[in-house]
């Protein structure tokens, strides 16, 4: 037999083992009723899943830890326990109450949902994935997640952990994204005859726990035996992955201003990048970037002292681009008035303004020594 032939047998051998796993789905839900993690949005075994929670919960886990959310998940349930209250609720409050959880479309798109079932489908949601799609902010996974984890329809929802594990288990050699639809239908074939919710949240679990990126602790995996990637040995260089791409930096000034104990800021645009949330004024944020033209755009203020620049720069990554941005100081008498589009608040309420990462960075590097 040729080497290319003896290449080609071996994965024809793997791809089979690992698709036995298609027919074993009561192996991983037999695992997870015992292993079954405990989240605050999560039903207890024999509990009917609240769609509220689930929903809240899939939002705020978009890009962020399960260890990040779990805070945020239960002060708004304090704060608003039913999509109803959440709908009713203003924008800028759950904006205050997003803040510090990052990606903040996200909190947008949560109001702007939350109000679209309280006025078109009385303060219940729809139960299919078509019509859980049709609702501001909920694209293709989450409607599947929704619809499996609160509806049990028989759906699979694709995660972060899924891809991990299915790509793991069926050797997917394509590298992400391009391997998403491959995965999407292997993560199907695991899905078994009922208990859909639970067959998607065991494999949440299982990547969480067990199939993690580094270290996986395989032999305690239930799907270990069908694994094509642990036969192999090279489990962990699943998922493949193309390389990323690395926005250009961007450079800029923030101005933090003093008016004895307030602060002077402003709120952005709603629309675009940090919309609608809490800033210090700055200059624009430019690859190109230039003191000289960054100081042109300072804040006007009568009576203000000389811009002072502090020691060090404030650094920070979005997700298409790292900024970098130089802290000016300046100091005004009491009673001087905000210029157009920007107020005083008091520092210390800063706390209960809806201040994204960045600008938290910004004020305690221009308020320090």
């Amino acid at each position: 037999m040729t080497l290319a032939g003896a290449t080609a047998r071996r994965k024809k051998v793997e791809v089979g083992v690992s698709r036995k796993s298609a027919g074993r789905p009561e192996l991983l839900l037999a695992w997870y009723d015992r292993h079954r993690r405990v989240l605050p949005w999560r039903a207890l075994p024999g509990e009917p899943a609240d769609p509220y929670r689930v929903w809240l919960s899939e939002i705020m886990l978009q890009q962020t830890t399960v260890k990040a959310v779990g805070p945020y998940f239960i002060k708004f349930l304090a704060r608003w326990p039913t999509v109803s209250d959440l709908g009713a609720a203003s924008l800028d409050d759950v904006l205050r109450m997003w803040a510090g959880l990052g990606y903040y479309s996200r909190a947008r798109n949560l109001h702007a949902c939350a109000v679209a079932v309280l006025r078109d489908h009385g303060g219940d949601f729809p139960d299919t994935e078509d019509g859980l799609r049709e609702l501001p902010g909920i694209g293709p996974y989450t409607a599947a997640a929704i619809a499996a984890i609160a509806f049990d329809r028989r759906t699979m929802p694709v995660d972060g952990n899924i891809e991990r594990v299915v790509s793991r288990l069926f050797a997917v050699e394509d590298p992400l994204p391009k391997a998403k639809p491959e995965i999407q239908r292997f993560a199907a074939a695991l899905l078994g005859s009922s208990r859909a919710g639970d067959s998607a949240q065991a494999l949440m679990d299982l990547g969480a726990t067990i199939c993690t990126p580094k270290k996986p602790a395989c032999s305690l995996c239930p799907l270990n035996d069908d694994c094509a990637a642990r036969t192999r040995g090279d489990q962990e260089t699943f998922p493949r992955k193309a390389a990323k791409k690395t926005g250009v930096q961007r450079r800029g000034a923030a101005f933090v201003v003093t008016r004895g104990g307030e602060i002077l800021v402003r709120t952005r645009p709603d629309k675009g990048l940090l919309g609608g949330m809490t800033e210090v004024p700055t200059s624009e944020w430019l690859a190109g970037h230039d003191d000289k033209v960054a100081l042109a755009q300072a804040p006007v203020l009568k009576g203000a002292s000389r811009w002072h620049r502090k020691a060090g720069t404030v650094r920070h990554v979005f997700t298409h681009f790292p900024l970098e941005l130089a802290i000016y100081t300046a100091q005004v008498p009491a009673r001087t008035r905000a210029p157009e589009g920007m107020r005083w608040v008091p520092i210390a309420t800063l706390k209960d303004e809806a201040l994204p990462n960045v600008m938290r960075k910004v004020i305690a590097h221009g308020l320090g020594d």
